[in-house]
């Protein structure tokens, strides 16, 4: 009997993505609620929250502003014209019955991001507003409680969902599209993109096909998947769950299903609607929408740097791909970083120092950059002095730490404490003689072709001098010393 190894060797898988991006404005799409997270529930709601009758909604254009920008980032072609509609389902946290959506005519279409030399097309990106959310409590019912209450603090909070085409083959290339959409939206400033919070959620559609086959074969979709190992443990589940019923005769059917991170496999949870299903029709409370290219050019005016060409700039500087990759993703730093070089810091041993001793620091701490004490100016002081080999490495990292807890000047601080490079011959010669008469054993077996005990002298030179000596200059007249 085949292992699934072996089978998934003769299919292959389709994966498209549908994320929900939650906007950052203040208020909500159609209705003046704050959107702010956190707060007690059912505080920040209103009659047009709420669908009372004869309330009627008011477009937020900060939306269409935020709507725009992110079709641009995504190479996105922005309609002259676009318009909302009524997509009609019945939930709890959903108070007027129907959510108002764009079905046929969305505000983004025909775009795609490159990820890796690979183009991952994306069909369409369309505002709506989000439902509320359900809170489940008590522990008897049959899907583990036996009751649930409503938050509508979230009803009508703005979304823009981006559907991508079904261009990805793994759970690996899904991952990184996830991971770079993510990044795009953080950077202009439209998503916070916090999983856990439910501020951009993920779901799924994954098919299988023999290898060869042109047709797509039945998709399931996997909803709201809420963090990035979730979405790759959740296809690798689907995968293999299809492949299973492939190769037993039946047929997958049309569904969505939910996943249980904590079993590890998805669940049904109804079967999948089709457009029709939801019975669209225009909005009639809100007028089609005039994007003029005046407006288009406007926001294309204020977009900053994305993360690819970001990216690409730092490799330029003699960063590895990896470690700009690892840069780019840590917003904050990467802003932290670009002043600090600005300002005249030498980019690879500034980026040393953030990706390390800093970062180190940051996750011991459990801390942002922000919440310290370090400021772009005493890094780069910093990193100058070390540079310049006024103070060596292993100085600029104790120094570092300082920086972070209690601030001040780098400069400073190495001329109060004494921190400065010994490059006066006289003194540093005077150390090597006595580091010499200390261990005649270790010199008698080095002068017997012990090359290697080499390191251990300079060792016992740097303890005696806590760190300071020049390393060239030491290491001159270290042998000559050893040698002489």
């Amino acid at each position: 009997m085949a292992t699934m190894e072996e089978l998934r060797k003769k299919y292959e898988v389709v994966i498209g993505l549908e994320v929900h991006a939650q906007l950052k404005t203040k208020s909500k799409i159609f209705a003046p609620d704050s959107t702010e997270f956190g707060s007690e529930q059912n505080t920040h709601i209103s009659p047009i929250t709420l669908g009372m009758p004869g309330v009627l909604p008011v477009l937020n254009k900060e939306v269409v502003n935020m709507g725009i920008l992110t079709g641009l980032a995504l190479n996105c072609t922005i309609p002259e014209y676009c318009k909302f509609d009524r997509k009609q389902y019945f939930y709890p946290d959903l108070p007027k019955g129907y959510q108002i959506s764009q079905y046929d005519q969305p505000i983004c279409v025909n775009g795609h991001i490159d990820i890796e030399g690979k183009r991952i097309g994306i069909t369409r990106a369309h505002l709506e507003e989000d439902a509320g959310k359900l809170v489940h409590m008590g522990s008897t019912g049959i899907a583990g409680s036996s009751y649930s209450l409503v938050d509508l603090n979230r009803a009508g909070t703005p979304l823009l969902e981006i559907v991508s085409e079904p261009d990805m083959r793994s759970s690996d290339e899904a991952r990184a599209y996830m991971e770079e959409l993510r990044t795009t939206l953080r950077y202009i400033g439209v998503c916070d993109g916090n999983l856990e919070e439910g501020s951009m959620r993920c779901d799924a559609n994954i098919s299988v096909r023999p290898i060869g086959q042109k047709e797509f074969g039945t998709r399931a979709e996997i909803k709201n998947v809420n963090s990035f190992r979730a979405l790759q443990r959740a296809i690798e589940y689907e995968i293999d769950r299809q492949i299973d019923i492939v190769e037993a005769g039946e047929e997958v059917i049309q569904e969505t299903r939910l996943w249980d991170d904590n079993q590890g496999v998805t669940k049904s949870m109804r079967g999948k609607e089709d457009a029709h299903d939801y019975r669209y029709f225009p909005e009639p409370d809100l007028m089609p929408l005039k994007i003029s290219r005046e407006w288009v050019n406007e926001i294309a005016s204020k977009m900053p740097e994305l993360p690819n060409h970001r990216r690409q700039r730092y490799i330029s500087y003699g960063l590895t791909p990896y470690d700009a990759n690892v840069l780019v993703e840590q917003q904050d730093i990467a802003l932290f970083y670009d002043k600090a070089v600005n300002m005249g810091a030498d980019p690879k041993t500034a980026n040393n120092f953030l990706m390390k001793e800093i970062a180190a620091y940051l996750k011991e701490e459990k801390l942002l950059l922000e919440q310290t004490k370090l400021t772009p100016d005493s890094f780069t002081e910093l990193i100058n002095l070390v540079t310049s080999g006024t103070i060596s490495n292993n100085i600029g990292k104790q120094l570092v730490v300082t920086l972070l807890k209690e601030g001040g000047s780098a400069k400073e601080l190495v001329e109060k404490q004494g921190l400065g490079v010994i490059s006066d011959e006289g003194a540093l010669k005077e150390i090597i003689n006595k580091v010499i008469a200390n261990n005649p054993s270790q010199v008698e077996l080095y002068r017997g072709g012990k090359d290697k005990l080499f390191g251990f002298f300079v060792g016992q030179v740097m303890k005696e001098t806590q760190g300071r000596a020049n390393p060239q200059l030491l290491n001159k007249l270290l042998k000559e010393g050893l040698e002489g």
